[in-house]
């Protein structure tokens, strides 16, 4: 078996061979089931991936386990520079991954390559980099005491379909510089891209072992692997729901867990803000279909500019081209799958049942069929209401308006997420006033989605737990340890 070549089972997705079995231990290895990958461009199969069960799982710890023994050992210059390595790789290889990414989730294939794709190599930069930077020490009454951080051994990461391989990168780079082995559970929803991964890591140098990706089903492989007394930490992106199984299963072993868990993000825009630059932005929350975590999908205005705001919203989203998101004049695609695009639509009917209303969009594209969901955004929505108070994770805003600074504030932090917030305004006081208000991981004031990789990430309230980011995510991945050492003797009294 050639190390590295999609061998057995594979498929071929825009010219691309992609194997479906899991990367264990330096080999692919099928399982005795399978899986149906399906496209939401069109909802036709790509493949049958291999579906990972607890055997699987037991055996990619296993492997991991041992590989400790290596990759866990290697300097960290070394380290850093297999890390650069892949990096140089996935950046040769944008095309291919932007491609079979784009297939196997429906995100914008301009995005793959120009944004999304070379974050995956960014992520792999950065904490190579940020891993030769790490050490500190203090003195106190001649005692010497530094700081270490040694790898905590076992790494499971497990992420969502939005932005499988950006999203898993953000994870698998700080844990491989930390020394850690990992095992990637990758979303059944859209798994290719983490297997062209594993041929990548191979290829630049990672031993046997060190990267492992088990393919599978959430509730089977998923479950098995946060489960496994064998692992040293849990690395997690996706819902609340699930967020709580997985830090139920892993307290069981007392294993660490990171949770990125869902957004109902607030976008709070006061009259003195630059309205051209609101309705850009508000247009944004759109992306990728509206399948963002972070999205700023709660519209909160000064209710003095509701009406201006409103009309150039509806003016500006009317211009959005929906359709396949391999073209390049496109900008909003489908849903993920069929039972994601019924979700969202069960959102926005209930919401009209409970009298809100839909001044744009407000249901499927009957044009493009398929998993099409027009963009939409609900007025007059009654307070309490589901649309206002649980993630829709589709291409759906609603709008609320405020009166005076607390109204916005209250109206911001009335839900049970705290991942992130956006504000708009034209004054510097407020700005600083209003976002130390707001209950949120990140805040961006007049801007959106720009990311220092040096700066903590994570949620708030049911958003999440943990930061990552910097040197937050060697402080998770790692074992920090501080040696604190006497003052040593002088020769002469040796």
């Amino acid at each position: 078996m050639r190390r590295g070549a999609p061998t057995g089972a594979s498929v071929v997705i825009e010219g691309v061979e992609v194997s479906t079995e899991h990367w264990i231990g330096g080999e692919r290895v099928g399982s005795s089931g399978t899986f149906a990958d399906v496209s939401p461009i069109d909802e036709t199969t790509l493949g049958e991936v291999a579906r990972g069960t607890a055997e699987d799982a037991d055996r990619s710890v296993t492997a991991a386990r041992a590989a400790t023994e290596t990759w866990g050992r290697t300097a960290p210059k070394e380290r850093a520079e297999v890390l650069h390595r892949i990096a140089d790789l996935v950046e040769e290889r944008v095309p291919q991954l932007a491609a079979v990414e784009t297939c196997d989730n429906g995100s914008l294939l301009r995005s793959m390559k120009n944004s999304v794709m070379p974050r995956v190599a960014r992520n792999f930069r950065f904490f190579a980099e940020q891993l030769m930077e790490l050490g500190e020490s203090f003195e106190m009454n001649g005692f010497e005491s530094r700081t270490e951080w040694d790898p905590s051994g076992v790494t499971v990461v497990i992420t969502p379909w939005n932005a499988p391989l950006m999203l898993a990168t953000w994870r698998v780079g700080p844990a491989l510089a930390a020394g850690n082995s990992v095992v990637l559970k990758p979303p059944e929803w859209a798994p290719l891209t983490a297997s062209m991964l594993a041929d990548i890591g191979c290829e630049a140098g990672l031993p046997d072992g060190a990267f492992n990706v088990l393919q599978g089903i959430g509730e089977e492989a998923g479950a098995a692997l946060t489960a496994h007394p064998g692992v040293d930490r849990v690395a997690f992106t996706g819902s609340i729901e699930t967020g709580r199984l997985v830090a139920q299963a892993a307290a069981a072993n007392l294993t660490p867990a990171s949770l990125e868990l869902g957004g109902k993000s607030p976008f709070v825009a006061f009259a003195d803000a630059d309205l051209d630059a609101v309705v850009k932005q508000a247009v944004n929350q759109f992306d990728n279909a509206g399948q963002v975590c972070l999205a700023g999908t709660r519209l909160i205005v000064e209710r003095s500019m509701r009406d201006a705001f409103l009309e150039r919203l509806i003016e500006a989203a009317g211009a959005i081209v929906q359709g396949d998101p391999r073209e390049e004049a496109t900008d909003l695609g489908p849903q993920i799958t069929r039972e994601h695009f019924e979700r969202v639509d069960g959102f926005v009917k209930r919401a009209r049942s409970e009298g809100a209303t839909a001044v744009l969009g407000g249901g499927p594209n009957e044009e493009l069929g398929g998993l099409y969901y027009r963009p939409t955004l609900v007025t007059d929505v009654p307070a309490g209401a589901e649309v206002l108070r649980k993630e829709v994770f589709g291409p759906v805003l609603t709008l609320q308006t405020f009166e005076d600074e607390e109204e916005a504030v209250a109206l911001a932090n009335q839900t049970e997420y705290g991942l992130a917030a956006i504000l708009y305004t034209g004054d510097k006081v407020r700005a600083e006033r209003v976002a130390e208000r707001l209950v949120a991981g990140t805040v961006w004031v007049n801007c959106f989605f720009v990311r220092d990789l040096r700066a903590p990430f994570g949620g708030a309230k049911s958003s999440g737990v943990g930061r990552e980011g910097g040197v937050y995510s060697f402080d998770f991945y790692a074992d920090v340890k501080n040696v604190c050492m006497a003052p040593w003797p002088q020769a002469s009294e040796r």
